[in-house]
């Protein structure tokens, strides 16, 4: 009988296992897609025997089977006495793997929560799950502060749009991430990804303010984002993916600005933090970030508005320690300057 510890090491494989019918046959996916995939990368139905362990006879008959069922030729011969897949085998070949390939990624998910949930029941440990975050001053407090009994959750920060596909492609627990004034809905991918559809849950943890940090006493007196392009304005943005840079970008092109326009919309910084010190000694004059960034270094800060920041997991993740954490978080925003809780939220949310 296995102890305890011997149960700690839980692994959990799911594999996908499908079929097709057409008429009165029946292919099995897994079947099909190998022998389209060594077809394709063989050039020959030898490769093709070789890669299913099977005689030549045997292959050759079992291609031939597939093209009875699908009412369509799947291989050619070719000059050199090869074959090659024909224009129908390609595209079912693409169609099929792009379809496989969207479900592994759901599979990844929906097997790291089995995962956890199984770990708990056997075990009764704490949890350790893996956050993908963009940086948000409030949350990375809140994380330090989080109890240490329930559970870690071990935190990396990057841009929105990255953490989002980590999510999606099943590499990390949940995802924290912002839109701008957009909702995952209306934005674009990889944000519209995550959806109901796709078993994720996107949770609002609450709004917050961003807008241009600028200099103490805002010397160049920059009102608008048409100031920035003013001579002498030296400006530090945030990098590509990021949250803050897709909304910046956004707001530019709403505006009929360039970023060519702009002196130092190359110049490049991972964090709100980042973003102000730049502006407190004086390398830059102005950056898009978060108000209470603006606060904590002694900076103007010129509104441009709220948005809401998400954190995203599998519905069937039942975590108590994600739980925990939207508790915590959600109590820290209600009673911070630059901070409120989102209007989803309040509504029930």
């Amino acid at each position: 009988m296995n102890s305890t510890a011997d149960r700690g090491a839980v692994v959990v494989s799911v594999r996908l296992v499908g079929s097709m019918q057409i008429g009165s046959n029946v292919l099995e996916v897994s079947d099909l897609m190998v022998a389209l995939e060594a077809i394709g990368r063989t050039k020959s139905i030898k490769g093709l025997s070789e890669t299913l362990g099977l005689s030549y006879r045997t292959a050759w008959c079992r291609l031939q089977m597939y093209e009875v069922a699908l009412g369509q030729p799947l291989v050619r011969k070719t000059r050199g006495q090869g074959s090659e897949l024909t224009e129908f085998g390609a595209a079912l070949a693409e169609a099929l793997t792009s379809a496989v390939a969207g479900l592994d990624a759901n599979l990844g998910r929906e097997t790291r929560a089995i995962e956890h949930r199984l770990r708990r029941l056997l075990t009764g440990r704490s949890e350790v799950l893996t956050l993908a975050a963009s940086h948000d001053p409030l949350l990375i407090e809140v994380l330090r502060e989080l109890p240490a009994e329930h559970g870690q959750i071990r935190l990396s920060v990057m841009g929105s749009s990255t953490a989002v596909k980590l999510l999606l492609d099943g590499g990390v627990d949940a995802a924290g991430f912002h839109c701008g004034a957009l909702t995952p809905e209306q934005a674009d991918v990889p944000f519209s990804g995550v959806s109901s559809s796709a078993g994720l849950v996107p949770r609002p943890l609450f709004e917050r303010e961003q807008g241009l940090l600028l200099a103490p006493g805002n010397p160049l007196r920059i009102r608008t984002l048409t100031d920035l392009t003013a001579e002498g304005v030296r400006y530090v943005n945030r990098q590509p993916g990021s949250g803050t840079r897709i909304w910046f970008d956004r707001m530019l092109a709403r505006a009929g600005l360039s970023p060519d326009a702009i002196q130092g919309y190359a110049v490049e910084e991972f964090t709100h933090q980042a973003v102000a010190a730049m502006i407190a000694c004086g390398a830059a004059d102005a950056g898009l970030g978060v108000r209470v960034a603006a606060e904590r270094l002694g900076l103007d800060f010129l509104s441009v508005g709220w948005e809401t920041y998400y954190l995203a997991a599998s519905r069937s993740l039942a975590s108590p320690l994600f739980d925990e954490l939207v508790a915590a978080v959600r109590v820290r925003a209600a009673e911070t300057t630059g901070y409120r809780l989102s209007r989803e939220h309040k509504s029930g949310a």
